[in-house]
Order: C-alpha cells, then structure tokens, then sequence
C-alpha cells in the first residue's frame, strides 16, 4: 500500500528543527512520485541515477546543464516533497555556476548541491577524482550565494578532497567553503566512522552523509548518523540498486522461460501503479466532461 502523504514543510523549515532529514534518491518520474507519496523531509535528485536513468551513460560529466535542469523542473514541478538536486561542478565557469544557481532555483529546487572537482567531474565513490584549487571553489560559493534570488535555497558546498588529498585538506576546504557563504557542508567519502566523526565535530554548518551501499563510507542508522553529528542522510541509489536487481531477475526469468508465471519478484498490485500514476485523476476529468449518450 502506498502510504498517505503528509503536507511537508519547507527544506529551510525543516533544516531549522532537530533531528536527521532522511532523504532518499529519485532518478526517474516513478521514482519521484513514489517517494514523494511518504512525506520525506527532503528528496535528493541523484546524479549517478538521473544520467542513468535519462541518457543511459555513466555520471561522468557528460550530462549538460541543459540536461539536468529539465530533470529538475519535471521533479520539483511534480513533487511536494522539497527537492535537493545535483548541480555538479556549475557546468563550467563562474557564469555558468551563475546561471545554474538561477535555473535550478527557478526549476523549484529547494537547494542545489555543487562539487569542487575538475571537470569532467566522476562520481564521488568511484576512484580518480581529482579537485580543483580551493580558492576556485570558493569563489564559485560565492557566485552561488549571490546568485540566488532566496536565501531559503540553500547552497550545498560539497568536496571530493578526501580521496586524493585526505581528511585534513577535506576539512580544511569544508570551513572555507563555510565562509565563502555555503549553507550546508558536504564532505565527501569519508572512509570509516571514525573519520566520519571528525567530520561531525568540525563544523557548525548542517551536514550531509552520503549512504552509498556498497560505496566508501559505511553506512549508519538514523541514530548512528544523529551521533556523530550529521543533519541529511541522503540514499542516493538504494531504490535505484533494488529496482534494477528486481528487474534483473524479472528480464532473467521471462528470457528462460518465456513467461512471469511463478515469479518469486515482488510485484506493486497493477491497481496501486495506475494510482501512482494519476489515472483516478483521468477517470474522474472523463466522467465529469463525459458526452451525454
């Protein structure tokens, strides 16, 4: 059953208020409609599953602005849920993280996520990554910030800087991007919990754990992240990884037996889809401007 939605806050009321904001990933319409039916705190536009999703292709820069924004309009124009949204690296210089800022703030997110990687930019728990000088990424901060036309959209100021550079260059960029102006801190692929504590103690900006399964960061429950100081928990592609291992299994079965009699796959009732999707909405628009037989 698909659960009744309750009307949600703002994601800068929300950040006010104690407590983790669970915030799981959309990559697709579906996707979107189904998680927003919960009342999540926030949803999280990922960028690994919306390329995958949209173009088929590896989150490695490949995606355009022009991409990504039209994915946003579509998500935060169709969601009650507030809209966290990948914006990379700004897809290119300063203007353009100008003219990013505008159109994702304009598209209806509720906060944009930007990374101080080179471009092309690679996802942040695949190996090679490399970051830009920090006085690059703060200025790109600051455009940010003045960019926006609101300060309820929140600038999120993520680095990639542990990998290559380790914990300490990660945290020192997290306090200068802290006051370059970014309204939450995103520190990156940290690789045990004990460095994930540090990351906790760090800082006074809200801080985001990214719970990738099977990724660098162990992932930790509601209370563990709390703990160790974290204010967003996003889930990038834990639907995405069940979804496509279910249809895996699905594609197996009918391409061996020619058929899903017996399927062992859970199944959403074909009843509870047609209502995700909004036909009740259509049945009802066509028995009230129905022609009289």
């Amino acid at each position: 059953m698909i659960p009744p939605f309750t009307e949600p806050q703002t994601f800068a009321q929300r950040l006010a208020q104690p407590g983790l904001i669970t915030a799981p990933g959309v990559h697709d319409m579906v996707s979107l409609r189904l998680a927003d039916s919960f009342g999540f705190g926030a949803l999280y536009m990922t960028g690994f599953g919306t390329v995958a999703s949209h173009l088929g292709l590896p989150d490695a820069g490949i995606a355009t602005y022009s991409d990504m924004v039209g994915r946003v309009r579509l998500m935060a124009g169709m969601a009650r849920t507030p809209l966290i949204a990948d914006g990379d690296t700004g897809y290119g210089g300063l203007l353009n993280v100008s003219h990013t800022v505008r159109g994702y703030e304009a598209a209806g997110a509720a906060a944009i996520q930007l990374e101080d990687q080179e471009f092309p930019k690679k996802c942040g728990h695949t190996p090679g990554r490399r970051v830009v000088p920090m006085a690059d990424m703060v200025r790109k901060i600051r455009v940010a910030c003045d960019a926006r036309s609101s300060a309820d959209f929140k600038i999120i100021a993520r680095t990639d800087a542990r990998s290559t550079l380790g914990l300490d260059e990660a945290l020192r960029r997290g306090e200068a991007y802290a006051q370059a102006g970014a309204d939450i801190l995103f520190i990156e692929s940290p690789e045990s919990v004990e460095e994930m504590h540090r990351i906790g103690r760090s800082t006074h900006l809200p801080l985001i754990a990214n719970m990738v399964e099977g990724g660098r960061t162990p992932v930790q429950t509601r209370s563990e992240l709390e703990s160790l100081g974290y204010r967003i928990a996003i889930f990038p592609v834990t639907a995405l990884l069940a979804a496509t291992e279910a249809m895996r299994t699905v594609y197996a079965q009918l391409h061996e037996t020619g058929s899903s009699a017996g399927t062992t796959v859970p199944l959403m009732p074909f009843g509870d889809l047609t209502r995700l999707m909004g036909f009740e909405e259509v049945w009802a628009f066509d028995k009230r401007y129905a022609q009289d037989e």
